[in-house]
């Protein structure tokens, strides 16, 4: 099963521990504390749109994309009983243009981690840098493979897996060890990894 099915499944099922009804207080605690200032934004794999919504209300022109026209059409419901401004779209990003680039922002909760090879998440990373503008920021939120679980839960990366995907195309500001907030009993571990976009790429 691909990537895409098995989110559309998910979705379709109502098996999604990832969708809590609010926004991630990585996300949060990451822009108010730095601060970002507001910019066009874009959410890779936004689901039903809780991040995207809260920062569109938080100045941000926020563009949200994920593969499951279910998890969009719920976004859309949501960004609506919020008044939220937001644009939403099905789309697979490892192999489209978002027509809102550049951007300031990019932010993923869990898409980046779901690839399993190493190419896939470079090309994910070179997607990520080309939609960017001058010194854009990614803050990706990673399964943490420093985690021994049993059962459910995300894909976990190392922090030397992450690197060489990221590195060729972004400065790595911080990465620090949280976790994910799921409906899930236990919270799995995560990364939260801030980048910034270099202005050409290493190799």
């Amino acid at each position: 099963m691909s990537v895409e099915d098995h989110f559309r499944q998910a979705y379709k099922e109502g098996f999604a521990p990832w969708d809590i009804g609010k926004p991630d207080f990585n996300l949060v605690q990451t822009v108010t504390t730095l601060p970002i200032a507001p910019c066009r934004a874009l959410e890779v794999g936004c689901g039903t749109g809780d991040n995207a919504i809260w920062l569109a209300q938080h100045g941000f022109d926020v563009v949200g994309v994920d593969a499951s026209d279910i998890a969009i059409e719920k976004a859309e419901e949501k960004a609506a009983t919020a008044k939220a401004t937001c644009t939403f779209a099905v789309l697979d990003f490892l192999r489209s243009h978002v027509e809102a680039a550049p951007l300031g922002l990019a932010f993923d909760r869990g898409c980046f981690h779901v690839f399993d090879s190493d190419e896939d998440r470079t090309k994910f990373a070179e997607q990520v840098h080309r939609h960017l503008g001058d010194d854009g920021l990614w803050l990706s939120l990673i399964g943490n493979a420093d985690e021994v679980r049993v059962g459910d839960g995300p894909p976990r990366r190392t922090a030397r897996e992450i690197v060489n995907a990221v590195e060729p195309y972004f400065e790595i500001l911080s990465l620090v060890s949280s976790h994910f907030e799921t409906t899930l009993p236990i919270p799995p571990r995560a990364w939260v990894c801030l980048m910034r976009k270099r202005w050409t790429a290493i190799g």
